[in-house]
């Protein structure tokens, strides 16, 4: 299970603390649900207007000083 948790993107670990699926992280945003997940395993950063980036943190329950720098896997799980 910690193994598991390790693999995890930073997206993914902020979204299943506050009980949230990828379509409410996308509904929120306006965004497709195919575009949280490629931000999860790494294919896409986000690019988000002003907007969004406030309705993120607001739907995460996270500052800015708070939210990772990357979203996606960490740069050692991309080595695997």
């Amino acid at each position: 299970m910690t193994e598991e948790l390790e693999q995890e993107s930073a997206l993914v670990r902020l979204r299943r603390i506050r009980n949230l699926t990828q379509k409410q992280v996308a509904d929120a945003l306006g965004i497709t649900v195919q575009t949280v997940s490629n931000w999860e395993v790494g294919r896409a950063e986000p690019k988000l207007t002003i907007r969004q980036f406030k309705a993120l943190l607001h739907i995460l329950q996270c500052s800015v000083d708070r939210l990772p720098d990357d979203l996606g896997p960490s740069s050692q799980d991309a080595e695997k």
